[in-house]
């Protein structure tokens, strides 16, 4: 018997050894490794949340986009399915865990004692496309990660941009009541003298009680672009809510150059999440077609109890006979790639769309408040003083020069407007149709790989 433990110690030796042995790692699960961890240098150091930049009135666009796209619960899910996904690769990639066996044979006694070691082997071929397709996979997560950061940004850019309007809106609307009251007082004053009735007093004062219904309407239109921001900054129901910049920042975007849609069809993070499901979906077609390749086992057994010791070496493979079966998953497979072309050939058609209607919202915009800045309400000011002099000298009635006020009004709010829309105009295109990372922002800054020709 000790003859026979002497001879189990080289066998739990070996099984010892088997668990600290590592696979070979290939090229694209380095490479992802090395992604995965510069962006979480940034994003989540240590695997924790980083320091968040501090918000005050004072603090920059940027502060918030970055306190957004590091805070925001949709932006840190999105990460952890990608840290996941690179994991997965290595799932792939490795050989599937060898198996210890024991076996004896019993009669009235114990007539053999057999310890073993059995390893499987994919067949040849099998682990590469398999890495492949992980890979693939872990890229596409990676760019839904990169689309979840940009659109974090651009709601922060949303909200900001909507509550810095309002804000405008609301100073345009106190300017016009303030003027309100000095047509008031020209009513009274004319109404004294005898020139005009009491109706122009009454009208300028309906006029006012509307500018303060219409401003206390735009205020308390301020607390959902508030719980917007707040949502976009990653900041729950119960945390203080933020402080709002106390200067005003547009988007940087050079929109006449000639290659900005050729930039967005290159950026664009959901085409290139795409252009990834289709690589993943052509791995997936290389696998499927090694179904016809048999897998192999190989093992050996150890009789301890037998004198001299019986040694039982063991082969197996696996026999893919189910021709139809393969074909199938050949054919899924197929199938599969075909629909992730022309779901990447639709996106693209949208992205066309997308960035054609954003591109003419804010051409049209820009139009218009040229319009209104250099031309209208110039000439409507100037309008509204004529009118004011028409009115004492008793040459045009007050509904007219109470219309003149109304109207200049109306051309400041729509030139209040036409900045906003440019604005978002200018953001969206920037961040969701383009995918420029704003300053800081915790994503993979390298040249966009051109989309994969999905027609070969």
């Amino acid at each position: 018997m000790n003859m026979n433990l002497k001879l189990l110690l080289p066998g739990l030796l070996c099984a010892t050894m088997l668990v600290g042995c590592t696979g070979v790692r290939q090229e694209s699960e380095r490479a992802a490794r090395r992604d995965q961890q510069a962006v979480a240098d940034v994003y989540r150091p240590t695997n924790q949340p980083p320091t968040l930049p501090h918000l005050s009135t004072n603090s920059g666009l940027g502060d918030f986009l970055r306190y957004a796209m590091l805070n925001q619960p949709k932006v840190e899910a999105a990460y952890y399915d990608w840290a996941a996904s690179v994991e997965r690769i290595t799932t792939a990639r490795s050989l599937p865990d060898p198996r210890l066996t024991f076996e004896m044979d019993i009669s009235d006694a114990l007539m053999s004692l057999m310890p073993g070691l059995m390893v499987e082997f994919p067949g040849p071929g099998k682990l590469k496309p398999r890495a492949a397709v992980a890979s693939a996979e872990s890229s596409a997560k990676y760019f839904a990660f990169e689309t979840a950061a940009f659109q974090s940004a651009f709601d922060v850019k949303k909200a900001y941009y909507q509550l810095h309007f309002l804000q405008e809106k609301i100073r345009v609307n106190q300017q016009t009541l303030t003027l309100n009251a000095d047509l008031e007082r020209l009513a009274l004053a004319q109404n004294a003298a005898g020139k005009v009735t009491l109706q122009d007093v009454l009208r300028a004062q309906i006029e006012q009680e509307r500018l303060t219904t219409e401003i206390a309407n735009l205020e308390d239109s301020q607390d959902p672009l508030l719980a917007q921001l707040k949502a976009a900054l990653g900041l729950t129901a119960f945390q203080p809510n933020p402080p709002l910049p106390g200067q005003f920042e547009s988007t940087p975007l050079d929109v006449t150059s000639d290659r900005l849609f050729a930039t967005a069809l290159q950026r664009n993070p959901r085409l290139r999440a795409m252009g990834a499901e289709v690589r993943m979906a052509d791995a997936a077609i290389t696998l499927a077609r090694k179904g016809r390749v048999p897998d192999f086992n190989v093992g050996l057994e150890v009789d301890v109890k037998a004198s001299p010791v019986i040694w039982t070496p063991q082969a197996g493979m696996t026999l893919p006979i189910w021709r139809d079966k393969i074909a199938a998953e050949i054919a899924a497979a197929q199938a599969g790639k075909r629909s992730a072309e022309a779901r990447l050939s639709a996106e693209q058609i949208g992205l066309a769309v997308d960035f054609a209607a954003k591109l003419f919202m804010f051409r049209e915009s820009s139009r218009n408040l040229a319009l209104l800045q250099d031309r209208l309400l110039p000439k409507q000011r100037q309008s509204l003083e004529v009118a004011r002099a028409g009115y004492v000298a008793g040459q045009i009635d007050f509904f007219n020069l109470i219309d003149a006020e109304q109207t200049l009004l109306r051309f400041a709010v729509a030139e209040v407007e036409a900045r906003t829309q440019r604005e978002l105009a200018l953001a969206e295109l920037s961040l969701v149709i383009m995918g420029v990372p704003p300053a800081g922002a915790p994503v993979l800054l390298q040249q966009a790989p051109s989309p994969p020709d999905t027609k070969k």
